[in-house]
Formats: C-alpha cells, sequence, structure tokens
C-alpha cells in the first residue's frame, strides 16, 4: 500500500495542480501508435479481445453469482460477440460489499487515491484491448473508441479521482480547539472522519461505456464505497474488463475486491430499476434516457440515496456571421459527421437568420447558408472507405428507423429534407449500419419539430427572424428540455456577448467561433467541465466538487484537552 502511495505521490499532485488551473493536462496519451504503447500492443489487444470472444468471463474471480450466465452482445458492425457473464448473486453481493468498506474506508483518501491510480494505469496498458470491445458494443469507429473509450475516458477517471481527494483532505485529520476564556482556556481535540456513505451504483449506458461511466465509478470509489457496475446490456465487455482490473487491483493491494462488482443482465430484465432501490445503495450514477433518469430522479433519489444523472438534451448552434466560411463548414461537417452524431453532445438545433448570414465569401441567404453546409457534409462523406472512419455504427434501431428514411420524418414534423442521410458500406463490416448526417429545413414557427431529442445523423436547420430570436430559442429550449453543449458564429463582439448572456441563462456551456480542430462535441479533462447541472439534460457535472463532496461525509469525534 505504500508502495503504491510513493509510486503515484508525484501524478497526484501534477493532477490536482491542473484541476485547480483548469490548464490542458493528459496522463494517458491518445495515439494509438506503438511508439507510445509500444511495439505489438496493438497486436496484443486485438488477440485479447478475440480469445474473450464466444466464451466465459471468467477475469472477475470469485465474485458471487447465481450460477447462470447472461449474454445481450451483439457488435453494431455484425458479429455476436458470444461473451457470457456470470450473473450477480444481489444479495450476497451487497452482503460483501459492506462487508469490505470499513478496511476500505480506514485506509484514508491518499492511499484509496493511490490505489484507484493504479487501477487507471493498467487499465490504460490494456487500452488496445479496450477499444475493440468498445467499439464493437457501442458503434465507435475504431481509433474514436480507443481515444474515447481508453484514455479519454481514462484522464476523466482520474480527475473525479483527484477531485475526490482534494474535498476530502480539505477536511484536518485532527485538530486541537481552544476557546479563549477569562481563566484557562477550553481545549478540546477534535478528529474528523471521512466516511463514504454506502454502496455506489453505476448504470452504464450503450453509447460510451466507459467515458460515461468512469466518473462516477472512481468519484465513488476513491470516497470509500464500494460500487456495484452494471453495464447496458449491449455494452457490458469494456466495464467488465474494468472491473476485472479493479478487482485485481484491490486484492494486491489488500483490499477485499467486493468492492468493485459487475451486475450484467440480458436485455430487457430492468436489473437496474431492481438495484436502484436496494437499501444498501446511497450514491447512483445514471447515463441514458430521460425517462428513466427522471424515474431515478423522483423513486430512487428519495431519502438518502443521492443520483447524479446525465440524459437528453437539444444542443444548439447560433449562426449569426463568419469571417471564416470554409472553416465553419468543415467544423460542422466534422461535428455532425463524428460517430453518426450519437454523442450527448452532438449538435442538433442549428439556428439561422431568415435573411441569411454575412461571411468572408459574401452574403448567403438562408436557402444557400443551408445549401453549403449540406455540400460540405456530402464532401466530407463521399468516400466510403474514409467515411466510416468518423461514422462509426449505428447502434439501435430507433436511430436506423431516423436515419433511413428522413424524408417521412420530414413530412411528420413539416419540415424540407436539405440533405438525405446516405448509406455507407462499410469495407471491413458489410452488416455494419452505417449512415451519413442528413440535413431537414424548418420555421422557427414549427417548434414542435426541433424541441425533441433526435438522437442520431439527423439535425435541423431553424429559419427565424434574427440572431435575436435564434438567442431566444436556444435560451427556451435548453431551459425547457436541456442541452450540454451551444455553438455560436458571429463576428461582432456585441453579438457574442448576447450570445454568453443566453447561455448563462440557459444554464448550457458554450463554444465560440469553432474552425479549428477543436470541436463542440468534445470536452477536455481537468479544463472542460462535462455539463453544467443547470438545465434539465443533467443534474451534475464532470467534474466539478458538488460531483465528489456528496459522495462521502465527516464524522467528528471530540474530548476535553
Amino acid at each position: 500500500m505504500h508502495d503504491l502511495v510513493n509510486t503515484h505521490h508525484e501524478v497526484l499532485e501534477e493532477a490536482a495542480t491542473a484541476l485547480a488551473s483548469r490548464t490542458y493536462y493528459s496522463r494517458y496519451p491518445e495515439s494509438p501508435s506503438p511508439r507510445v504503447y509500444g511495439e505489438g500492443s496493438a497486436e496484443r489487444g486485438t488477440q485479447a479481445f478475440e480469445e474473450t470472444r464466444n466464451d466465459v468471463f471468467r477475469a472477475l474471480g470469485d465474485q458471487p453469482t447465481t450460477g447462470d450466465h447472461v449474454a445481450s452482445e451483439v457488435s453494431p458492425y455484425g458479429p455476436p460477440l458470444g461473451v457470457r457473464y456470470p450473473r450477480l448473486d444481489v444479495d450476497a453481493a451487497m452482503a460483501a460489499a459492506r462487508a469490505a468498506m470499513p478496511a476500505w474506508r480506514d485506509a484514508g483518501p491518499r492511499a484509496r487515491a493511490a490505489v484507484c491510480v493504479e487501477i487507471i494505469d493498467r487499465i490504460n496498458a490494456r487500452s488496445h484491448e479496450m477499444a475493440h470491445a468498445v467499439m464493437h458494443t457501442s458503434g465507435q469507429p475504431f481509433v474514436m473508441a480507443f481515444q474515447a473509450g481508453g484514455p479519454h475516458a481514462q484522464d476523466r477517471a482520474l480527475e473525479a479521482v483527484v477531485a475526490a481527494l482534494v474535498e476530502q483532505e480539505r477536511v484536518p485529520e485532527t485538530v486541537v480547539w481552544e476557546k479563549p476564556s477569562k481563566r484557562e482556556p477550553v481545549r478540546m481535540r477534535k478528529d474528523f472522519r471521512v466516511v463514504p456513505r454506502g454502496v455506489g451504483l453505476v448504470i452504464g449506458c450503450n453509447t460510451f461505456p466507459t467515458w460515461n461511466a468512469y466518473p462516477g465509478l472512481f468519484a465513488s470509489l476513491a470516497t470509500g464505497n464500494a460500487v456495484v457496475v452494471k453495464p447496458h446490456p449491449r455494452a457490458v465487455l469494456p466495464l467488465a474488463i474494468t472491473v476485472a482490473v479493479a478487482r485485481e487491483v484491490l486484492t494486491e493491494a489488500g483490499f477485499d475486491p467486493a468492492l468493485v462488482q459487475l451486475a450484467a443482465e440480458d436485455d430487457g430484465e430492468g436489473l437496474a430499476k431492481e438495484l436502484a432501490l436496494r437499501p444498501e445503495v446511497a450514491l447512483i450514477d445514471y447515463t441514458g434516457g430521460p425517462a428513466f433518469g427522471r424515474w431515478l430522479e423522483q423513486e430512487a433519489g428519495s431519502g438518502a440515496r443521492q443520483v447524479y444523472t446525465e440524459t437528453a438534451g437539444l444542443n444548439s448552434v447560433v449562426v449569426h456571421s463568419t469571417d471564416d466560411l470554409k472553416g465553419m463548414l468543415s467544423n460542422l461537417a466534422f461535428s455532425f459527421s463524428l460517430y453518426s452524431g450519437q454523442m450527448c453532445t452532438a449538435p442538433q438545433n442549428v439556428y439561422l437568420p431568415a435573411g441569411g448570414i454575412d461571411t468572408d465569401q459574401g452574403h448567403l441567404s438562408f436557402d444557400e447558408a443551408a445549401a453549403e453546409l449540406a455540400e460540405a457534409i456530402r464532401q466530407f462523406t463521399a468516400d466510403d472507405a474514409k467515411a466510416v472512419e468518423v461514422l462509426g455504427a449505428t447502434v439501435n434501431d430507433d436511430v436506423r428507423a431516423r436515419a433511413t428514411d428522413v424524408p417521412a420524418l420530414a413530412e411528420r414534423v413539416g419540415g424540407t429534407v436539405v440533405l438525405d442521410s446516405r448509406a455507407v458500406t462499410h469495407p471491413s463490416y458489410p452488416d455494419a449500419v452505417v449512415r451519413t448526417p442528413a440535413l431537414v429545413a424548418v420555421d422557427a414557427a414549427n417548434r414542435e419539430a426541433y424541441r425533441a431529442e433526435c438522437f442520431g445523423p439527423v439535425a435541423f436547420l431553424i429559419r427565424t427572424g434574427s440572431t435575436e430570436e435564434s438567442l431566444q430559442l436556444l435560451t427556451e429550449t435548453v431551459r425547457e428540455h436541456g442541452g450540454m453543449t451551444a455553438s455560436v458564429y458571429a463576428t461582432g463582439e456585441e453579438t457574442l456577448e448576447d450570445a454568453r448572456e443566453a447561455v448563462a441563462e440557459a444554464g448550457v456551456a458554450l463554444s465560440e467561433n469553432l474552425t479549428g480542430p477543436i470541436y463542440v462535441n468534445q470536452t477536455a479533462a481537468f479544463s472542460d467541465y462535462h455539463g453544467t447541472g443547470a438545465n434539465p439534460a443533467a443534474n451534475a457535472v464532470y467534474t466539478d466538487a458538488a460531483f465528489v463532496a456528496s459522495r462521502f461525509r465527516v464524522v467528528t469525534s471530540r474530548r476535553h484537552v
């Protein structure tokens, strides 16, 4: 244990400094190059993934099971994974988790943080294997699966660990308290003990199984809680690997591996609801649809449970003007295309004034601007072999249905198809359903058309009376329905300031005039907050103090000196 504390002392200090300054920091390189991860790392990762398929996942050790197995994973690229996971014995697992917590609690915040860093480091060493697991459960293209499912998720995990450590170490372990008096001062010794809340439950999602699960998982673990991880039934493998690594490290460090357990289920079983209502569960982290998110907040979140949710939202782009039309179009084309829009941060509603926009290439009418954006997307996705490396594969039937019949969708909402979605043939996976982005033009008055999340590769170009109306609609839709991101293109400082005021009122993060290699879909660990907790899309933030501080309590013991 002391070895791990010494080994990881420097990285904890570096990361804490980065967290406080919000400057660039990344411990885990995002390039899958063998120059970074070592010669043969890619081949070893592929081999490890293939060896896991069509077999029982045995790496969870002695986790309590019912003796049954579950298996629901079919790759969005076509092939079934065939991995069979032991079904958790929930009663025995909860008892084991509770029994494991006292020793973990008594180890103290810095020891827990060091163990967590060791877990993340070992996950990082398996990033190529993880990339295949994420790719073939989420449908992300390989490089994105490597980056978002691997190093970027690992950086978010480390951020949560360090944020938790900072908040816990704000509290001194012991002080001598002295109150002045006319005679002898009153002196007391006060000991402050950080104690965990209980068992944490992490409910994973299909699209970003690691990136969205790691903040809650590691925040709860670093604050002394045991964690049960309930993956999405179609995206189990990435979190199964994670849990297996965590249990291995915990055992080596002298702790009970029951501190982290996997609760896999078959599609449609409803295990998340059962687990959420368990009396042992004190913390719930959830990413997914708004209906179950609301249920968790209203039903499971009553009493002593703390619930952190990220659900659906309407991400908006307001275009007023630009001095780099080519850069703006290129940036937006990539943002719409990345992972076929299957991201909680992907733009959906683009507000354009009916009178058009001023650009460095001259004034463009609404229809001309719409045509330019459509052409930029068309050109960006023209080469199937290159396009699939950005688009990935569609992850579920709802997304596929919307993307494959855009004219019907447009007719249903009273819009006009500006750009239809095109089927793309994947050169390596012919069974994958790959779709390019579609654009549908609607009038601002037709509010029902664009006031619901249309998850996947369909975006709306909304004709407004002015940029003022565009900003007003952005504010209204985000306040009512939520949003994770907002973006504005404007050449004048007055319009930019108006946009800043609008997003402050709406409670959503803003990106201004993105024309280079940074996209509205992306957030950087240690610098960007993911979500604000100030609109219905999420009640929590990756990773602010509130995200970690509610996961522990402080118990005081005092006595006279």
